[in-house]
């Protein structure tokens, strides 16, 4: 830990941000242990990080790119990258990808998905520029038929391919209906969301020789956050190479976690990051040290602050905001988000719990649904494209829902899918 750079970036933000101004307020001048600084609120984050009157960024937005993070078009999430720390992103990414297997001469295709503000195609699409210098690069991107997108693997006979599993997934399925396999691909570079057995068993049968590999674990708001291990565990990660500190935490307590094979939540804090500054902030997973002393660690799944369907991000302040505007929401007493895998594919299940006196399950339901719809179009792109299961609704008594163990807290989020 290089408590120098920790306390220059403190002494910035203090200064140049009034969200953390704020938020470190009768902290002491220097920091010697990094708990002595608040893991952030994921949802005072957000509402501080606005588009108008941003209380987050230390700056004004002259040199920044934006990209989308999760949140629903009414309330939109930013994150900002000033043009140095995204060229870190990028090269972070690329270096990670070399790492595991990505040499001269390969030729590959980037399967992310791009435009509206989303920054996985671009990132992407950078990264191998920026590290490549004898490759063939097909930018054919995520949103063409899984027909179209075969057709230009077997035609250039593709070697290395990047994207989500949903996406190449859906591309394996195409070549094996057709009796056709890809021989000639070498790796299968995934990130957004994790990867399960069924999904292996697919690609293994439609890519007979290729090796199945993450290619970096991060998120547009947090950055890098981990770099993968080539073998049979895709959830094994190290942390961060230089200028960051990742931690686990107790998920009651906030203390900090240092013994292997104990889950907590997953906290980074990023010492490059200025514009957008990430400060003990909660990236949403679950976690346990593996080798705590060389910044070994492995995915646990998804903690409260929101869960990964296929390739969509939910943050569960947003579904809670569509539950919170339904007509009948004064009915409603309880929700919990509940992640599971069937069949091959993500769903997602909301169950609710009403007043013992509440009539109107079935209309309540349909409209919670067309409303999410309508407030995160990407969800039901992505059920139409037959990515995802449909999102169902659940009806339950209050009592039933589950509640963490140690606090009695209701659980705002369950993720049923297998983490091993």
């Amino acid at each position: 830990m290089d408590y120098r750079k920790l306390n220059e970036l403190v002494r910035f933000v203090r200064e140049k941000s009034p969200f953390y101004g704020e938020l470190y307020q009768g902290l002491p001048d220097r920091i010697d242990d990094i708990t002595t600084l608040p893991i952030v609120d994921h949802t005072a984050f957000w509402e501080a990080n606005t588009t108008a009157k941003n209380r987050v960024l230390t700056a004004p937005l002259t040199d920044a790119l934006i990209f989308k993070t999760g949140g629903t078009t009414g309330a939109p999430k930013f994150a900002a990258y000033s043009s140095g720390e995204w060229q870190d992103f990028v090269l972070d990414l690329g270096h990670s990808m070399v790492r595991n297997g990505l040499h001269h001469g390969h030729r590959v295709a980037n399967l992310f998905y791009g435009g509206e503000l989303y920054a996985s195609f671009v990132l992407w699409h950078e990264a191998l520029i920026r590290i490549s210098t004898e490759n063939v690069l097909l930018p054919m991107g995520g949103a063409a038929s899984p027909a179209a997108i075969s057709t230009v693997l077997s035609d250039f006979e593709v070697q290395v391919t990047c994207s989500t599993p949903t996406t190449i997934c859906r591309v394996a399925n195409h070549l094996l209906e057709q009796g056709r396999t890809l021989p000639s691909m070498e790796i299968v570079f995934f990130a957004g969301e994790p990867i399960f057995e069924d999904q292996r068993r697919l690609l293994a049968a439609a890519f007979p020789n290729a090796e199945i590999c993450a290619a970096i674990y991060g998120s547009v708001d947090s950055g890098v956050i981990g770099r993968p291990m080539r073998g049979r565990d895709q959830r094994l990660f190290l942390g961060p190479d230089r200028d960051a500190v990742l931690e686990i935490v107790d998920e009651v307590t906030g203390e900090p976690i240092r013994e292997p094979g104990r889950t907590g939540r997953l906290i980074k804090t990023d010492l490059r990051r200025r514009l957008l500054p990430v400060l003990r902030y909660p990236v949403g997973d679950l976690a346990e040290w593996v080798d705590p002393a060389s910044g070994l660690y492995r995915l646990k799944g998804r903690h409260v602050e929101g869960l990964r369907i296929g390739p969509v991000t939910l943050f569960t302040e947003d579904v809670r905001g569509v539950v919170d505007g339904l007509s009948t929401a004064d009915a409603i007493i309880g929700m919990q988000l509940v992640a599971y895998r069937s069949d091959g594919l993500d769903g997602l299940l909301i169950k609710l719990a009403a007043r013992p006196d509440f009539a109107d399950a079935d209309a309540t339901a349909a409209e919670l649904i067309a409303t999410l719809d309508k407030c995160r179009p990407l969800l039901a792109e992505t059920v139409s494209a037959g990515m995802i299961h449909p999102v169902r609704v659940e009806w339950s008594r209050y009592g039933d829902l589950e509640v963490n163990n140690r606090s009695g807290k209701l659980r705002a989020v369950i993720d049923t899918r297998p983490t091993d």
